[in-house]
């Protein structure tokens, strides 16, 4: 559960290659997530995002073996699943890292960031520099509005700066920051401001999608329980989708595993490699959540998600270490097969004294180049089933036919595993791409392809195969 940490406000500045937001860190707190705000006239909701259909029920893994099968399509993989949150508080940086954050491929960036737009107005020219940045880099802007001291009026003039006078277009925005944070919120509190802020935003700009409500934890139960220990996230998400159902047209949770609590320090390397399972319960139980509560299907979304909510950094388990950027590998690979809507990392960048950040100012860090092996991921799903409990497989399509695979082994030792691919004749060879400690997301030699393949795949690896379709 991120805790605010306080940055010095400066402005945006985009320059060069990519101006981005100047500001310095304060005082050395974790990062996280904040509150919210609102009120206003209603209008009539757009019609909601649409929910994909839930794919047909699938065989189980077959045990020690890699399964593909392509004549088993699941669905187009979202492309929002390669988001990062983005924010004024974070340094310009130098040419270098502004190219580096180019070639990210980063689809979403979440503005502005953990609990900054509950400290802060948004600024016009903030407004205008972040969606310079987008455009530049190709990626979808979603704007927060302040809810804590925030107020409708102030809401739908944000909005109509962005979509009615600069005509962005902005079409994702959400209300605050983990407000189950907030000591001065209950739920009844945050359900009755919250929609007023919707439906002050909905009333400039009718066709915006709104995101919410951005609780600061989930787990698999939803048993996590406010700072206060007034309510559980489950009961907080049951009782805004009963009030909010109506208005709301993605559900989003943030999720940060460790530590568990304030007092505690950071996971082991065991703790860490075996936490990354809980998303295969998370995201369905949501989903059950949802439906219950809103009495539809509603997509969902994870728009902050790391390993550790506080700035701890250079530990074996750390956010940026090598396993930390392994344990997001393997998150990435479960909530693409969940089909996930939108997943915003927090965050693009971090100072030098928190981990958490895929850039620093001078550098990059281990989990950018998980970031640069799934651009390579094709865009349509197809069945993939792993039968060893310590490697995760994802595999999808690419426009030109291409199948590609994505493999993580988090396991502390090498996977030896047989390959099979149902649906494809897949003689010949496929390019690979791995990242592990010795590869930084880099081309390897190609794997030959056939019947009795096995893959070898490192300990703690990442490992793409791209085969190309047969002429």
């Amino acid at each position: 559960m991120p805790m605010p940490v306080r940055f010095r406000l400066a402005p945006l500045l985009l320059a060069g290659v990519l101006g981005i937001a100047a500001c310095g860190a304060a005082a050395p707190a974790p990062p996280a997530p904040a509150p919210t705000r609102p009120a206003v006239p209603a209008q009539p909701a757009p019609a909601p995002t649409a929910e994909p259909a839930a794919p047909s029920p699938l065989p189980s893994p077959v045990p020690g073996v890699l399964s593909v099968d392509v004549t088993q399509p699941q669905g187009p993989i979202s492309r929002l699943v390669y988001g990062t949150n983005y924010g004024p508080w974070m340094g310009a940086f130098l040419p270098d890292v502004q190219r580096q954050v180019e070639a990210a491929g980063f689809t979403y960036l979440r503005f502005p960031g953990g609990d900054y737009g509950d400290q802060h107005d948004i600024e016009p020219q903030q407004i205008d520099d972040f969606v310079a940045l987008c455009r530049k880099l190709g990626a979808e802007p979603s704007i927060s509005l302040r809810l804590r001291g925030g107020t409708p009026a102030g809401a739908a003039e944000i909005v109509r700066y962005t979509n009615s006078t600069r005509k962005y277009a902005v079409r994702y925005w959400s209300i605050g920051n983990e407000p189950t944070l907030y000591s001065e919120y209950d739920i009844a509190r945050f359900n009755q401001e919250w929609r007023a802020i919707a439906q002050a935003a909905r009333a400039v700009d009718p066709g915006i999608t709104i995101v919410g409500p951005d609780i600061h934890q989930l787990d698999a139960q939803g048993t996590i329980r406010d700072p206060q220990g007034r309510f559980t996230m489950r009961e907080f998400l049951e009782q805004f989708l009963r009030a909010n159902g109506d208005l709301v047209d993605i559900v989003a949770v943030h999720r940060y595993p460790f530590p568990p609590g304030p007092s505690d320090g950071d996971p082991t390397t065991d703790q860490l490699r075996a936490n990354s399972p809980e998303w295969d319960a998370i995201i369905p139980n949501l989903r059950a959540l949802v439906r219950a509560a809103a009495g539809r299907d509603l997509p969902v979304a994870v728009t902050e998600v790391n390993s550790n909510w506080s700035a701890t950094f250079s530990g074996d388990a750390t956010p940026d270490s090598h396993l930390g950027a392994i344990w997001w590998a393997d998150v990435l690979a479960r909530l693409i097969r969940q089909r996930v809507a939108i997943v915003a990392q927090f965050a693009m960048y971090a100072p030098e004294s928190a981990g958490w950040g895929m850039l620093r100012a001078y550098s990059t860090r281990p989990a950018y180049y998980v970031q640069l092996l799934y651009r390579r991921l094709g865009t349509d799903q197809v069945y993939a089933a792993s039968g060893d409990p310590l490697v995760s497989i994802v595999a999808a399509r690419r426009k030109d036919g291409a199948l590609t695979i994505m493999l993580v082994n988090r396991g502390a030792d090498e996977a030896s595993l047989p390959l099979r691919i149902a649906g494809m004749d897949s003689a010949g060879a496929a390019e690979s791409w791995r990242f592990d400690r010795e590869h930084k997301a880099s081309q390897i030699d190609p794997v030959a392809l056939g019947p009795d393949v096995r893959l070898r795949l490192p300990a703690e690896s990442a490992t793409l195969l791209v085969i190309p379709p047969r002429p």
